[in-house]
């Protein structure tokens, strides 16, 4: 470990916090390069385009650049003919980056930037490459990038904790120059090789690294709860590099949904938690940079407001243009949306995780349950933003009149709405006897009926009694639907009520039924609002059962109860059998589905989505 604290960047981590840069192959790539180029030559082919990147973090405000050598070492510049070209690229990197650290007027840091090679990982070009030659590899790479003069070696995005010492040891043995040291991790929390964030945190520490850190991880509140690990194990100082969000593939390429200022929110919370170094990775750009300045500065990312004038409204991220719930499903797009409850508890990890399963599955959106039974569990408010923050899905929050009086009702829209938090399913809720809590008052100022209606008056920008809330609210409003109600009459009465109130969409309870769900559509047919319709596989005669005496509203048929009893051990099978016939009997005549999975089976939802796409292509 380097333990001059008269360097000068170790003096500065002394003082305060130090701001890095963000992304160079987001930039790169948005500004022409092919991504199946060789981004590192660009250093020797295009280096006026390196330059102007590195010129505009610096006038953003990043006291730390780094040179564009993320892979510039031989084994990965094999792949472009360019093995024998390691000495040149990575000098020429730090050429071109001290050069705008120059232009400055001010104090800037040029940090080499170095990147793994994949020793132990079977689809990477190191895959058989030993620790020790792993070592011999980083080495040549850092031994061109310390005679080039850079200020500091940053290690990123390593995926295991033995490739990352491989290289720290590379640098100690090439020479004296603070690292700073940052690995990448999984949705789970650990590393590619399962290493928690405190053992890594020590390790690094113990083995030379000045500063310790995360980087290239889908977003700031995933960066965080790293930081937060390892300050717990460790006194390092910390750094951190996220992603501006989740990832997401669009016919134009990838893009990074989270904005600038958005991003720039977290820098607060990352300090406070102990990182003393922050900056970007992936898809930041020097407008994320800028707006993080401004906020270690203590200023807004936004132009100050004139006097008198009107405060400016920062929208959150929303999803891109055509792929809400509503574009899709105004499209005639077949919508898909599985259920997921809000924890019991305060760990939400096993729920977004399922929540990153179905995505990757290619669900559409995520329902959010309000505390169903009367049960109580996080705030489905909550829940439905760390779904969209974290995992990146679009959610259908459902929202009951049970729990709050009115005033309390529009006060959580409309926070609701600030948050991002679009579509809202209106409920009237179970009583909160159900749940064990035979004190408790339900409130019911207002109908399901009522309820909508004060989401049409906030998207009409007015609240209940007619008072203006500013600028109108753009909810889009769903209504439930019971395709088994005693009386369907009744049930179609109510649904045009609700229809006429400004309902946009309809969600339908679980139906087993399927000549009831076909007077269900006949009737609604009528209504010109979107269907989903409500699907829950059958596991077991029991899981039937239970459906029948305890849910209110849902009815199991004894003909269906009879196919589960004699498929015994086959019952999970025969209710997926069930739920596809229900999908035939409803194909072309409702806009989407909605699943919702029992037990915590979420595998089996996926099975109902990946059988339901490829039977409409």
């Amino acid at each position: 470990m380097l333990q001059a604290v008269s360097h000068p960047l170790l003096l500065a981590l002394e003082k305060g916090v130090v701001l890095c840069d963000g992304a160079m192959g987001t930039l790169l790539h948005d500004r022409g390069v092919p991504l199946s180029a060789c981004l590192e030559a660009v250093n020797l082919e295009n280096p006026d385009l390196v330059a102007a990147i590195h010129r505009e973090y610096v006038e953003a405000g990043a006291e730390i650049i780094e040179t564009n050598t993320f892979g510039a070492t031989s084994l990965l510049l094999n792949r472009y003919g360019l093995a024998d070209r390691v000495r040149e690229v990575n000098q020429r990197a730090v050429e071109l980056a001290r050069e705008a650290a120059r232009e400055a007027g001010r104090s800037v840091f040029v940090a080499g930037a170095v990147g793994p090679i994949g020793v132990g990982i079977p689809s990477s070009e190191a895959a058989d490459v030993s620790l020790k030659q792993a070592r011999s590899i980083f080495r040549e790479q850092v031994e061109a990038l310390l005679e080039a003069n850079v200020d500091l070696i940053i290690l990123e995005t390593f995926p295991t904790l033995a490739e990352i010492r491989e290289a720290l040891a590379a640098v100690r043995e090439a020479g004296e120059v603070p690292v700073v040291a940052q690995l990448t991790f999984q949705r789970d929390g650990r590393t590619w090789a399962g290493e928690e964030p405190g053992d890594v945190v020590r390790a690094l520490h113990g083995e030379g690294a000045n500063v310790a850190g995360v980087n290239c991880v889908a977003g700031p509140q995933a960066a965080l709860e790293i930081i937060e690990k390892m300050a717990a194990a460790s006194g390092v100082k910390l750094s951190a590099q996220a992603n501006a969000g989740q990832p997401r593939l669009l016919e134009r390429g990838v893009v990074y949904p989270m904005r600038p200022q958005a991003f720039a929110e977290y820098v607060p919370r990352l300090v406070a938690a102990g990182a003393a170094i922050v900056g970007g990775c992936c898809g930041t750009t020097p407008d994320h940079i800028e707006a993080m300045r401004a906020v270690l500065a203590g200023a807004t990312a936004e132009p100050a407001a004139a006097p008198g004038a009107p405060a400016v409204i920062v929208e959150p991220e929303a999803p891109a243009a055509g792929e809400t719930l509503r574009e899709k499903l105004a499209a005639g797009r077949l919508v898909v949306s599985v259920e997921i409850d809000p924890p019991k508890g305060l760990n939400p990890r096993r729920a977004l995780e399922a929540a990153a399963m179905l995505k990757d599955a290619g669900v559409d959106c995520i329902n959010v349950g309000d505390s169903p039974r009367a049960q109580t569990r996080m705030s489905p408010l909550a829940f439905a933003l760390l779904v969209q923050q974290r995992v990146g899905l679009e959610t259908i929050v459902h929202f009951t009149t049970r729990d709050r009086n009115l005033a309390a009702l529009q006060a959580d829209l409309i926070g609701a709405h600030v948050w991002g938090l679009r579509n809202i399913l209106c409920l009237r809720g179970d009583p909160p006897s159900g749940g064990g809590y035979a004190r408790a008052v339900a409130v019911w100022d207002v109908s399901t009926v009522g309820l909508i209606r004060v989401l049409k008056g906030l998207n009409e920008g007015m609240d209940w009694v007619g008072n203006s809330v500013g600028q109108p609210t753009s909810f889009f409003i769903g209504a439930a639907a019971n395709p088994t109600a005693p009386s369907l009459d009744a049930e179609m009465k109510l649904l045009r009520r609700k229809v006429l109130a400004g309902a946009d969409f309809i969600m339908t309870q679980a139906v087993y039924d399927v000549e009831a769900l076909d007077r269900f559509l006949k009737a609604a047919s009528g209504l010109k609002v979107p269907i989903l319709l409500g699907v829950m596989p059958l596991h077991n005669l029991r899981h039937a059962d239970f459906l029948q005496s305890e849910l209110v509203g849902v009815v199991v048929p004894e003909p269906v109860r009879e196919r589960l009893r004699r498929a015994g051990e086959n019952s999970l099978d025969e209710g997926m059998a069930l739920a596809r016939e229900l999908l035939d009997a409803a194909r072309g005549r409702v806009q989407g589905v909605y699943i919702m999975p029992s037990f915590g089976r979420y595998d089996v939802a996926a099975q109902l989505l990946a059988e339901l796409r490829e039977s409409i292509r």
